[in-house]
């Protein structure tokens, strides 16, 4: 890694994975919060696994002690649902790779927002942060419908190959980045922007009204 002084130098680094072993193994009483903290985090987990609804509750009560309103969580909440049912159609055609998720859902942010995901991110100033964390509510309901929308068409169309899911990816996009366009003509801006979790009452009222007129 690149120390101070500009030079690469060997260092030693650990993975999440590996320092909570570290910390497991740690004999001084020192490390017992941390333990303690492992273990109801461990046991958390597994009974998300034999009762999901936990799951949604757990993630509810997290955006809230972050401050994000109620009319935001319930968005955020749909877009983990319509999430999950995507990457479900995805496994039932056979893609089971991380870095394929990632390649497809690439393709989809882009065919609707016009940018990457990397470019999303740092056009809201992020970096591991999660991105839908930070989309606006008509941000996370664009993406929604791409998603929905590839969803639809991969289980009418039954691709075989990875690349006939991404030209899916692509074509569900689509749907999403023409609404897009149809609203921004009308409200006269972006409604892909540069806000932030870092000022979340603005992710859900950052977004000019519709002139109904």
């Amino acid at each position: 890694m690149k120390a101070t002084d500009g030079k690469m130098r060997q260092t030693d680094v650990a993975d999440q994975q590996q320092l909570f072993r570290l910390i497991q193994s740690i004999p001084s009483p020192k490390a017992e919060p941390f333990k303690q903290w492992i273990a109801q985090v461990a046991s958390e987990r597994l009974d998300e696994i034999q009762d999901p609804e936990l799951a949604i509750m757990r993630g509810a009560d997290y955006y809230r002690a972050k401050g994000y309103s109620e009319g935001w969580i319930n968005q955020r909440l749909q877009s983990i649902r319509m999430r999950k049912e995507l990457t479900d159609e995805w496994k039932a055609r056979g893609i089971e790779k991380e870095k394929d998720y990632a390649i497809l859902t690439n393709e989809l942010t882009k065919a609707w927002s016009g940018l990457t995901v990397r470019e999303y991110k740092d056009l809201k100033g992020l970096k591991k942060e999660n991105l839908r964390d930070n989309m606006t509510d008509i941000e996370l309901v664009l993406n929604m419908l791409a998603e929905v929308s590839t969803k639809a068409i991969s289980q009418a169309k039954q691709p075989k190959t990875f690349n006939q899911s991404r030209n899916i990816a692509r074509e569900g996009g689509s749907i999403a980045g023409e609404a897009r366009e149809n609203i921004e003509k009308r409200v006269g801006t972006s409604v892909v922007t540069s806000l932030n979790a870092k000022d979340k009452p603005a992710l859900e009222t950052g977004t000019p009204e519709i002139d109904n007129q």
